[in-house]
């Protein structure tokens, strides 16, 4: 059963949903790709959705929280797992946002030219990556806004680029 509940940020109130104590998505209402939430269960209380909160208020409060790092699914913040749903290549993309450092960024080509010999391939092209990384299901957790276009545009966020400019403007990216 996948659990739901509402997220109140700064930037906007947020979906969050678990299933099998682990968080499986967090979105921004109605952003690009937002979920079809029919047969998901409102249950706020439900013990990921504590520590994804407590999470969300460190990290908005302009600390660093714990890093989520590592393998897919992954332990987070107290006891907050992460399990995103996707695609094999998918989720080799996200373990490498993972290990993008608070305040830092990368770009789609940079990731696509670490990440293509990890698969066998001699290239990867950027549009594959930021394909990956505009369905990546757990934003903020799973940093997707600190991938950044050639020559560091801001470009492709699925929440909209306000939403990423003010992330990276909270971690003194800019």
């Amino acid at each position: 059963m996948i659990y739901t509940c509402t997220v109140n940020t700064p930037l906007g109130a947020m979906t969050a949903a678990a299933e099998d104590d682990a968080l499986t998505g967090l979105w921004f209402i109605g952003q690009k790709y937002y979920p079809q939430t029919a047969g998901w269960t409102d249950e706020p209380g439900y013990p990921p959705f504590a520590a994804l909160r407590a999470w969300l208020d460190s990290y908005f409060a302009g600390e660093s929280p714990p890093p989520a790092g590592g393998r897919l699914p992954v332990r987070a913040a107290g006891a907050l797992r992460l399990n995103p749903r996707g695609t094999d290549f998918q989720k080799v993309v996200w373990e490498q946002l993972l290990s993008i450092p608070y305040g830092k960024s990368i770009t789609y080509g940079e990731i696509a030219k670490i990440i293509a010999p990890r698969r066998g391939l001699s290239s990867l092209s950027a549009q594959a990556v930021g394909g990956a990384v505009g369905h990546n299901p757990i934003s903020l957790l799973i940093p997707c806004h600190r991938v950044l276009g050639a020559g560091g545009t801001l470009t492709g966020y699925a929440g909209g680029l306000d939403k990423k400019e003010a992330l990276l403007r909270l971690e003194g990216y800019f």
